[in-house]
């Protein structure tokens, strides 16, 4: 709903909650003051003209402040007469805020109320399921946590039991083994020694110098291989010609 007002020789368009600036009032800040004169009054598709004024319609509004505008400067001369004039001016003004508009004992004001709470109400509404929902959501997925974790434990300990089931033969073949080849080396270690000791006496019985013969006749038969080659023939240089000869 809103109304079009006129105040100070001016018309205004306001709604509940406006603030507006309009020529001087005489009413000290605070109070709440009824503005007579209301040119039109329209509530959605609904309009009421006034001829000039809207009978049973009426806007109060409640004084804000007293202030005064912005400066305006007014310069006036005369060419050719050295005449100049300038003033500035501020105007005292009232500011204004609608508090309710009434036509036929409906207040837009408590209509504004209404729809207020409404909206508070389905936006409470909206927050609870909403609190509700996160809460279902949570309770779900801990229980989902708790199935997964479940399931887990029981394949950990399966596999772990399967481990330790399949390690026990190894480690009974692994230490018979090991007992086996003990009896082995300890079976074999008395001939390993007997025959690295015939071994050592049989390198210290063979004859060394043998080894010395054989080099100095290979040295004997090799002279004798290179004196029964021919000497090689010595060719005599042939002489140079020189330029002279020429």
């Amino acid at each position: 709903m809103y109304a079009v007002i006129e105040t100070g020789g001016k018309q205004y368009r306001v709604e509940v909650g406006t603030e507006l600036e309009v020529e001087l009032l005489d009413a000290e800040p605070g109070k709440t003051i009824s503005v007579g004169r209301v040119l039109l009054v329209a509530d959605g598709d609904d309009a009421s003209i006034g001829q000039p004024v809207v009978d049973g319609a009426s806007v109060s509004a409640e004084v804000v402040r007293q202030g005064r505008g912005e400066k305006v400067i007014a310069f006036k001369y005369r060419p050719k007469a050295r005449r100049r004039v300038k003033k500035g001016h501020r105007q005292e003004l009232t500011v204004l805020r609608i508090s309710d508009i009434t036509l036929n004992g409906k207040s837009a004001a408590k209509s504004a109320e209404k729809a207020d709470t409404a909206a508070k109400g389905e936006r409470a509404r909206l927050e609870e399921a909403a609190a509700a929902q996160a809460a279902k959501d949570a309770e779900l997925a801990a229980k989902l946590a708790a199935q997964s974790k479940t399931p887990a434990k029981k394949a950990e300990a399966s596999t772990s039991g399967s481990k330790t089931a399949g390690r026990k033969p190894a480690d009974a073949t692994a230490k018979a083994e090991a007992k086996s080849g003990a009896k082995a080396t300890a079976k074999a270690e008395p001939k390993g020694k007997a025959d690295t000791q015939d071994e050592a006496k049989a390198e210290t019985a063979t004859p060394k110098p043998a080894a010395k013969k054989t080099t100095t006749r290979a040295k004997a038969s090799d002279a004798d291989a290179s004196a029964d080659k021919p000497a090689p023939k010595k060719t005599a240089a042939k002489p140079r010609a020189t330029k002279k000869d020429e």
